[in-house]
């Protein structure tokens, strides 16, 4: 009897062939359900590559930025002009008038007090802003020293140092503000004296009556000081 081969007899069964199949399965299920592809895997590096670069470059013009901030602030502390002594004032031992004999309707007596009148302007204004005569007793840019006359006021102005201001003009500022205080001695003694020696510490006076006369406003402040008082 003679029995003749199967038709699959002529395709051998390996196992190699068994697992090569079922990569190519294995990787086709992985296209299918996941995407995953070379391409994608090579694309993580460069993106993150990228990024780094960009935070790099955030980082430096940040630095750059704090950095001239920085040397602005030093610049600035550099160049800011130091601060200057105080002017001093020791008004305990300045000459008072020697007599209450003052009243502010001479006024010719009180210029006399303040010196030689280098300017008259008769167009000026008081205090309320009435029609006054304003005498000034200092010459061109030096150091004011004022009186205005009006007929409700008679108001005594000077200028007032501060502490970056010249040796000469705070010491004008000084002889000023000792002519003053002879003349508010002579028209209110002691207590004229007094409130002189307060408004250049730094208080104000509102509305106070002294020896039956009434300041309006007395105060030192933005290189200014000044005493009105109410005839």
């Amino acid at each position: 009897m003679i029995f003749s081969k199967s038709k699959n007899s002529s395709r051998p069964f390996t196992t190699g062939s068994m697992l090569s199949k079922f990569s190519a399965i294995g990787l086709a299920t992985c296209l299918l359900f996941t995407g995953c592809s070379k391409a994608d895997e090579t694309s993580t590096p460069i993106e993150a590559s990228s990024e780094a670069e960009a935070s790099k470059q955030a980082l430096s013009k940040n630095d750059a930025v704090a950095s001239h901030q920085a040397d602005s602030r030093v610049d600035s502390s550099a160049n800011k002009k130091p601060e200057g002594k105080p002017v001093s004032y020791d008004v305990q031992n300045w000459k008072a008038a020697k007599a209450q004999n003052l009243t502010l309707e001479d006024v010719d007596a009180i210029k006399k007090q303040f010196g030689k009148v280098t300017v008259t302007d008769e167009k000026s204004l008081d205090y309320a802003s009435n029609m006054a005569v304003k005498y000034r007793f200092m010459k061109g840019d030096e150091p004011y020293l004022d009186i205005i006359d009006s007929d409700d006021y008679l108001e005594l102005g000077w200028y007032y140092a501060n502490p970056n201001d010249s040796d000469s003009e705070k010491q004008m500022s000084v002889d000023h503000a000792k002519k003053v205080y002879k003349v508010m001695t002579g028209l209110m003694g002691k207590e004229g004296g007094d409130l002189v020696k307060s408004i250049l510490t730094g208080k104000i006076v509102k509305n106070k009556t002294i020896n039956e006369t009434k300041v309006e406003l007395a105060k030192c402040e933005f290189y200014s000081c000044m005493i009105i008082m109410n005839k």
